[in-house]
């Protein structure tokens, strides 16, 4: 085996892109209009499921279901050679879509509060899906091309940051095969037709936190009788905010953010108690330490001074950082930049975003990779890079009016995650 394949191997699996590309269209429709929350991705699984078994060379594929509830995981064992899984996420958001496309999603769904909501592929695992799918639809065309173990991983509730840990809770790493590598990607802003790859931290860990501070309840007219959470609340807001600006080294990279305060039920009435929720960012396990235990001690001190109970401290949603093993980098980014060329090869910047991908590989110890490619009109891109204006011009992921276009899009994902199979794989 090469470190990258040879160009003619990647060429002629290919070859059958065109061929398959209303087909690759069409299911990227159906999955950006059926979009299905966390852990209820049925009707997603259903379809893959099916798509997989639809496909010529298909009998030389098992198929496996149920893997954390709704997960999917094909593998074709197909000669002698490297063990590779590629994951795509399957999930939705609770957003209501607004881009105005013929195909967009109009699903609603019942979350785990029991509330009504829209749901909305606003963070595009629709092309995640769909672009995995046809690299296993062309690599099952193309045995000729190719030897080894291809493991493709269609994986719930990243969204909810415990698709990955509900997979490898059920079994995974005793049910499929034990990969040499793992490789994953996601579309993100930027020109159309271009990826972005790095070696290194590229996105950071995540640690979730809830503090119930715990009051007096008492008369809106008349706080002096009570401990007013509220209050108490957002003076710890505040405070927390010093962790990151002056108790963490300016050498250090670390968010505290606060997304959620909850309390009280009327006007005139002072709640017992107050919830406050948000998450801690870093690329430093230790750097992740200090802010959790300044946040724990801080909390402590805020009820303290209030005279209040010592206040309940939660931590959950522990996400690693994504750390791309560098040698493993270096050959998908030499497979990228021979299918796509070098100037649509971009270095992929550090973000505060989290990922569970990589607990898929780190539960077996192996490297892996994840790169991204880009959504949106590369001429367009081009005008707003050159004014500075892309934060503005371009939504985000996340967004009501989040939408790749579909072409050059879906093509590079599937062009990139062959390439870069193909690296390992490719004879």
């Amino acid at each position: 085996m090469t470190t990258t394949a040879p160009t003619s191997a990647v060429t002629a699996v290919l070859t059958g892109l065109p061929g398959i590309r209303p087909w690759l269209e069409e299911t990227y429709r159906w999955l950006h209009a059926h979009p299905e929350l966390s852990l209820q991705e049925h009707a997603t699984a259903d379809r893959v499921v099916e798509e997989v078994r639809a496909m010529p060379g298909a009998e030389e594929a098992e198929v496996l279901t149920g893997l954390g509830g709704t997960g999917v995981a094909v593998v074709v064992r197909h000669g002698e050679g490297p063990t590779v899984l590629v994951r795509a996420d399957m999930d939705g958001l609770p957003v209501r879509e607004d881009t105005g496309l013929p195909y967009a999603s109009t699903a609603t769904a019942t979350n785990a509060a029991g509330e009504a909501v829209p749901v909305m592929h606003a963070c595009g695992h629709d092309t995640h899906v769909a672009t995995l799918l046809a690299t296993l639809r062309l690599l099952l065309a193309a045995p000729d091309t190719w030897s080894g173990t291809l493991v493709a991983v269609f994986q719930p509730a990243e969204e909810q940051f415990n698709g990955a840990e509900a997979m490898v809770a059920d079994g995974l790493v005793d049910r499929l095969p034990r990969p040499d590598v793992a490789l994953g990607q996601h579309v993100l802003p930027g020109p159309a037709g271009s990826v972005q790859v790095a070696a290194g931290p590229i996105m950071a860990s995540c640690d979730d936190f809830r503090i119930t501070l715990r009051g007096r309840g008492g008369h809106g007219s008349a706080p002096h009788t009570a401990i007013d959470p509220v209050v108490m609340a957002a003076s710890l807001v505040v405070r927390l905010q010093t962790i990151v600006s002056r108790q963490v080294s300016p050498r250090a990279t670390a968010v505290v953010t606060v997304g959620r305060i909850a309390a009280g039920t009327k006007t005139n009435i002072i709640p017992e108690t107050a919830v406050v929720e948000g998450t801690v960012r870093t690329y430093d396990d230790e750097v992740a330490r200090r802010c959790l235990d300044i946040l724990h001690r801080t909390a402590r001190a805020e009820a303290a001074a209030w005279g209040a109970p010592e206040p309940l401290v939660e931590t959950f949603d522990h996400l690693p950082v994504t750390d791309n093993d560098t040698a493993t980098t270096d050959r998908v980014r030499s497979a990228l930049a021979a299918e796509l060329g070098a100037e649509q090869v971009r270095e992929f910047e550090p973000e505060m975003g989290s990922e569970d991908f990589s607990e898929l590989p780190n539960a077996w110890g192996v490297p892996y990779c994840y790169w991204g490619f880009g959504a949106f009109d590369a001429r367009r891109w081009a005008d707003a890079e050159a004014a500075g204006t892309q934060a503005a011009d371009f939504p985000d992921n996340h967004a009501p009016q989040f939408a790749p276009v579909l072409q050059p899009t879906l093509d590079t994902g599937v062009r990139a995650m062959v390439a870069a199979t193909m690296s390992w794989l490719g004879r």
